[in-house]
């Protein structure tokens, strides 16, 4: 157990983003998607950068804020991914895939934000 590695938050935030573009690529371009996937790709993006932003906060309030926003784009992302299953039939393993992720993501950061405010109590 002392060897096992530490899993880096902003390491899996930034892969998620990436896997949600590489996705993307693969999806038909059509008018009903392209404005949900600019708004996934935007969301996803934001869940790490909000992440890094929340690490160098000002204070804990600015920390908590971060987490808040990233946690939220957890679910923004979710919804958009939720859409693209029910409008794209080209993979939706690998969608499904994408949601699991973003769930978990919003889990963690959940628990941080929850292991966090009650410190500050």
């Amino acid at each position: 157990m002392a060897n096992k590695p530490k899993y880096d938050l902003e390491n899996r935030t930034f892969k998620f983003a990436k896997d949600v573009r590489l996705y993307c690529k693969s999806i038909p371009k059509s008018l009903i998607h392209i404005d949900d996937i600019k708004q996934l790709i935007r969301s996803s993006g934001s869940i790490g950068a909000n992440y890094i932003e929340a690490n160098e906060s000002l204070g804990h309030k600015d920390f908590l804020m971060r987490l808040r926003i990233s946690r939220k784009e957890t679910r923004e992302s979710i919804y958009w991914l939720r859409l693209l299953v029910e409008t794209d039939n080209t993979n939706s393993k690998g969608l499904n895939d994408l949601i699991q992720e973003a769930t978990e993501l919003n889990k963690i950061l959940s628990s941080i934000i929850i292991k966090s405010e009650k410190t500050s109590r």
